[in-house]
């Protein structure tokens, strides 16, 4: 069997403490039959601190070499001051960008256990299965001119251009249709065709995707405002939501919230198979975020980053049992009553993320021996 080469960015804050965990899951797949050959590059404020840039040429390389990318998170206040150039989220953008990531997918999941730790009442969360689909190399992040313009007499101007091509809401609505035929059939799509020209080329391309190749799957669409202020008040009325790059960052942190936790949720951002290998260029992260607050105390969920390890397994590897082994493991360790500080309720018990790697690692080892 080939090697599988998996490249590890750990990056900032939290994120050393929760790739640590996936180092765990790793060993049990490696007793397991199932070795992945890893190694661990900078990203971020850490990549800045050692090279002047928020990731090097030579750490970019590993990426597109790699099979897939695990990424923790970046950024924190020690380098709010550096220029806007080299910050650490540019290492993440770059990352997207160079590896043509268009596709990110994030998934919102409430785990049974979990229900009562969301901000919604039981019965709107119970079972909540949402499939979030994000653009994720176009719109307003990467448009040009993005800029700010001294205007004189004190004034400025600032400037971000929202751009969107044909092909590039093909594309991503695509995805969305094929995911939503492994689901439940139906994808909403969500932009701002009222005020935005954008939004109406947005409409106008996946109204005719959808009615010329996906007759099969259900086709909604809805103002991206009013899908946020639904994703608070009915959740379960969705199964894939398919959306641009900046309404697909502000809808799919509202979806995370109703699970209980940032902490909770992975992602992952794909790019297209190849012609001839059929390969995907592919990086998975936790939602979460660096969460410098708590960086270095033990207390960071590492369930997101685990789950995301879940996501690389079914996506990049085709390991369909090892991902629903993990995920399983993932449920069951809560169902038991671990928990981190972010999701502790009463009458469980509270782990650090060391332990909640432990745990999670063990049951996933029963499994895969059961």
């Amino acid at each position: 069997m080939a090697a599988r080469k998996l490249l590890l960015l750990p990056g900032d804050g939290i994120g050393p403490e929760a790739m640590a965990e996936v180092d765990k899951v790793l060993a049990v797949l490696a007793r397991a039959g199932s070795p992945f050959e890893t190694e661990t590059a900078l990203v971020g404020g850490a990549a800045y601190d050692a090279h002047g840039q928020a990731i090097s040429n030579d750490h970019m390389a590993l990426a597109m070499d790699a099979d897939a990318v695990l990424f923790g998170a970046v950024g924190g206040p020690k380098w709010d001051s550096v220029p806007y150039e080299v910050r650490p989220e540019a290492g993440l953008l770059r990352l997207r960008k160079d590896m043509a990531l268009f596709a990110n997918l994030r998934p919102a999941i409430c785990y049974p256990a979990l229900a009562d730790a969301s901000s919604l009442k039981r019965e709107l969360v119970d079972g909540l299965d949402i499939l979030i689909v994000r653009e994720l190399t176009g719109g307003v992040y990467f448009g040009s001119p993005k800029e700010i313009v001294d205007l004189g007499e004190g004034q400025k101007r600032g400037v971000d251009t929202q751009v969107y091509e044909t092909y590039e809401i093909e594309r991503i609505a695509r995805v969305a249709f094929e995911l939503a035929r492994t689901r439940h059939g139906k994808v909403t799509s969500m932009e701002k065709r009222n005020v935005m020209k954008t939004g109406v080329l947005w409409n106008e391309v996946v109204s005719r995707v959808g009615r010329d190749e996906y007759r099969d799957v259900r086709l909604d669409h809805m103002l991206a405002d009013a899908g946020g202020m639904q994703l608070v008040r009915s959740p379960k009325q969705f199964d894939v939501i398919v959306t641009d790059n900046l309404f697909g960052d502000m809808l799919s942190d509202i979806a995370a919230m109703l699970t209980g936790s940032l902490g909770m949720l992975p992602s992952a951002s794909l790019g297209a198979p190849d012609a001839n290998t059929g390969r995907r260029r592919a990086l998975y992260e936790p939602v979460h975020g660096s969460a410098p607050d708590i960086a270095g105390r033990g207390l960071a969920n590492p369930i997101a980053m685990i789950a995301s390890l879940a996501m690389m397994l079914r996506y990049s590897f085709e390991m369909t049992h090892e991902a629903e082994a993990l995920e399983r493991a993932i449920a069951a360790v809560l169902e038991a009553g671990t928990r981190t500080a972010d999701i502790m309720a009463p009458g469980c018990r509270q782990v650090g993320t060391g332990e909640m790697g432990d745990a999670v690692a063990a049951r996933f080892e029963r499994l895969l021996d059961a």
